[in-house]
C-alpha cells in the first residue's frame, strides 16, 4: 500500500523507507515555534533540565498573542522568553515592531515551506500546510524536548482524502469553503487525521486560501492540513523560503479512510454560528451585532483586507458598531498602507490596529460585553471565546465581515453592495 503526502513527509524526517497509520515515530524538525503565552512553559522546561537549545536557528519566538503587551502579566512573559532568546542566541526571534501574527509571520519570512516538519506550541499551526508542509501543533513541554533535541514523536495520521473541482462564484473564498466542510464532517469529523486536498480545482485556490483553509483543520479536530506543491506554491516560496523545496506527492494506490468531494461553484458566502465552528449556515434571520474583527492568523492577510475594503469603501460602518481591522504583520500593513486600504477603513468609522492576535482569544483589542455579538474572520467561537460567556461570535469571511459591519448586522457582500 502506499502512502499519503503527510505519510511521505514524516517517513522521510524519520529515516525511514516507509510509515503507516498509527506508527509512532520520532521526526527531525526544520523548525518548532512558541508565541509569548507557549514559550515561557516551554522556557521553564528547558531551564530545568540545565540544558540548552540544539538547533538556535530552527526556533521561532513570535510574541503576538498579548503583544504590544496588555498588562503586567504579559510583559513579564514577553520579557522571560525575550532573555531566554538573547542568552541562547535564538535567531528568529521577533518582537514589537518585528513580529506579526505567527501563522502568517512565518511563511512570509521563508521559515517554512514545502517538504518541511514543523511543529508549534499552537493549535494553528498546521496553517503551513497549505505550502506543501507537514506542521502541527503541540503542547508546550513537547515544545521544549524539541527545543532540546530538534526532534518530536508522532503517531502517523490516517488520512481524508478532499477532492476540489470547479471555481468560488463572487464573493466566495477559502473561509467560506472550510466553515463549509467543517460544518459538513464536525470539529471531530477528521480527529487526528491528516487532511489532504487534491483535484483541478486545488489551482483555483489562492494561496490566502489555501492558508485559511490549512489554518482551520484544526477546527475539524484534524492533525493537519495539506495541499499539493503547484506553481502557485512554488511562486510564493521563490525568493522568499530558505531551504530549497522539497516536492512530495501521494502514491496512486495511497490509503485514504474516506474522500470527499467538493464543487467550488455549488458553494455559498457561509457563517458559522455559536458556539461551535460546525454549526454553520448560508441563509439567516436579521442578527444585529455589536462588533466586526477582520483579522488574525486565519483572515489578516492582504487579500482578506482587499476584499474587506472592497465592501467598505465609500460606505459607512453601522452607528453602534465597532469594526476593528488588524493587518496580520507589517509587510501586511506596508502593503495595506501603500494601496490606500488603511484610509478606506478610517473613513467608512473602522480603526486599525498593530500586528496582534488580540481578540480572537479574548486577549485584548475588542474584548466583548455580556450578550453582544460579533461577525469575526477568526477561527473559533466557543462560549466565551471572544469575552463575557454570554456573547457571541459569528465566524466568517473578510467580504462577510465587512457587509455585516455595515448594515449592523450579519450580511452578505451581495447585500452590502446592493
Amino acid at each position: 500500500m502506499g502512502m499519503t503526502m503527510t505519510q511521505k513527509i514524516l517517513a522521510a524526517h524519520a529515516g525511514l523507507p516507509t510509515v503507516e497509520a498509527g506508527q509512532l515515530i520520532e521526526a527531525e524538525l526544520d523548525l518548532a515555534l512558541a508565541n509569548d503565552i507557549t514559550a515561557p512553559v516551554a522556557v521553564g522546561e528547558v531551564e530545568k533540565t540545565g540544558g540548552c537549545v540544539k538547533c538556535r536557528d530552527k526556533i521561532a519566538l513570535v510574541m503576538d498573542h498579548f503583544t504590544p503587551n496588555k498588562d503586567i502579566k504579559a510583559a513579564e512573559q514577553v520579557k522571560r522568553t525575550r532573555e531566554f532568546a538573547q542568552k541562547e542566541g535564538i535567531v528568529h526571534f521577533y518582537d514589537v515592531g518585528e513580529m506579526g501574527i505567527e501563522h502568517a509571520l512565518l511563511p512570509e519570512k521563508g521559515l517554512v515551506g514545502a517538504g518541511d516538519c514543523v511543529i508549534g506550541a499552537d493549535s494553528h499551526t498546521c496553517t503551513y500546510g497549505a505550502l506543501g508542509a507537514f506542521s502541527t501543533g503541540v503542547g508546550s513541554t513537547d515544545l521544549a524536548a524539541a527545543m532540546l533535541t530538534q526532534k518530536c514523536w508522532f503517531k502517523v495520521p490516517a488520512a481524508i482524502k478532499i477532492v476540489l473541482t470547479g471555481k468560488f462564484p463572487k464573493y466566495v473564498t477559502g473561509k467560506d469553503l472550510i466553515l463549509h466542510i467543517i460544518g459538513m464532517i464536525g470539529v471531530d469529523g477528521a480527529l487526528y487525521k491528516s487532511m489532504e486536498f487534491t483535484g483541478e480545482g486545488v489551482a483555483a485556490l489562492t494561496m490566502d486560501d489555501r492558508f485559511t483553509v490549512c489554518n482551520m483543520a484544526i477546527e475539524a479536530g484534524a492533525k493537519n492540513g495539506i495541499f499539493p506543491v503547484d506553481e502557485t506554491a512554488l511562486a510564493y516560496m521563490k525568493g522568499r523560503f530558505v531551504r530549497e523545496p522539497k516536492i512530495y506527492e501521494a502514491d496512486a494506490d495511497a490509503d485514504y479512510e474516506s474522500t470527499i468531494e467538493i464543487d467550488l461553484s455549488a458553494l455559498k458566502p457561509t457563517v458559522s454560528f455559536p458556539h461551535l465552528p460546525e454549526n454553520t449556515k448560508t441563509a439567516w434571520e436579521n442578527i444585529p451585532i455589536q462588533q466586526v474583527v477582520i483579522g488574525s492568523c486565519t483572515n489578516g492577510r492582504i487579500s482578506d483586507l482587499r476584499q474587506a475594503a472592497e465592501i467598505l469603501r465609500g460606505r459607512k460602518v453601522h452607528k453602534g458598531v465597532r469594526c476593528i481591522v488588524i493587518p496580520a504583520t507589517q509587510e501586511v500593513y506596508l502593503q495595506a498602507m501603500k494601496e490606500g486600504l488603511l484610509e478606506t477603513f478610517i473613513r467608512a468609522g473602522a480603526i486599525v490596529s498593530t500586528p496582534t492576535c488580540g481578540p480572537c482569544l479574548g486577549g485584548h483589542m475588542g474584548i466583548l460585553a455580556a450578550g453582544e455579538r460579533c461577525v469575526s474572520t477568526t477561527n473559533r467561537n466557543f462560549v466565551g471565546r471572544m469575552g463575557h460567556v454570554t456573547s457571541e461570535i459569528y465566524l466568517a469571511s473578510p467580504y462577510t465581515a465587512a457587509a455585516s459591519a455595515v448594515l449592523g448586522r450579519l450580511a452578505t457582500a451581495e447585500e452590502a453592495l446592493s
